[in-house]
């Protein structure tokens, strides 16, 4: 039997800290994803409706602003995600671990790009120099088109964070220090993401929501492990770990 964890308890000890703080990371991504990117946008956001989304947002400033900063913390979990998981996929094989770590980051700028242009909904409603140039019913459509940018950017490159889970999936299965399973779906789950992203952009009739559940399927119980149970697993034998 053989593994990629080196044997020095120490190192160990070490890599079962970064494991629970990958675990903390990824259960405060979840929520606050939940938050800012599902729950929060729909209780401002009315599809089909600038007037409705306009009037939303004037008179629930605090809420759009909560919506913004749930992102942020988003992104800030995900961020340390990218430097964790480096970390403890590292030993498996450094170069593709740093690898799904670029990928990471061109999403999460990407990503950041496509919030900016959320945040921007609320500049265009306000009395700021240049706005006042159109008419009111104009600026409640370019806010509600600012909002529609946002979630075209982010479905367009989730194919960056695809990719980067199913490089993050495959070192998992390689560990040997982290179930298999877990590292199986995850590379499912990120397919599904690439898949979103391939077909809203060739057949958008394909592009279903439902790609997203197998992520959803490999995230929560990668977590749970991560956040109970750290590194340690079924070990692989010689053969699969060279």
């Amino acid at each position: 039997m053989n593994t990629f964890l080196p044997a020095d308890p120490a190192h160990v000890a070490t890599m079962q800290r970064y494991a629970r703080a990958a675990g903390v990371a990824m259960l405060l991504s979840i929520i606050f994803g939940f938050l800012g990117e599902m729950y929060l946008p729909g209780q401002i956001i009315v599809r089909g409706d600038a007037a409705a989304t306009a009037a939303n947002i004037r008179a629930s400033p605090t809420l759009f602003r909560l919506t913004f900063a749930s992102y942020l913390v988003e992104g800030i979990c995900d961020v340390m995600l990218l430097v964790f998981f480096y970390i403890l996929l590292k030993p498996v094989d450094r170069n593709l671990a740093l690898l799904s770590a670029f990928f990471g980051i061109v999403s999460m700028v990407t990503f950041a790009i496509a919030q900016s242009s959320f945040f921007a909904a609320s500049l265009i409603l306000r009395d700021t120099g240049g706005m006042t140039a159109f008419t009111a019913q104009q600026r409640e459509a370019l806010a509600l088109l600012a909002t529609r940018l946002a979630s075209m950017i982010a479905w367009l490159f989730v194919c960056m964070y695809g990719i980067a889970s199913m490089i993050r999936g495959y070192l998992i299965a390689r560990s040997g220090y982290l179930p298999r399973v877990l590292g199986i779906l995850l590379v499912a789950g990120g397919a599904g993401f690439l898949m979103r992203s391939v077909t809203y952009i060739i057949a958008p009739s394909l592009s279903s929501p439902l790609l997203l559940l197998p992520m959803a399927l490999a995230g929560i119980p990668l977590m749970a492990w991560l956040l109970f149970r750290g590194v340690g697993g079924t070990r692989p034998t010689t053969s699969d770990a060279a």
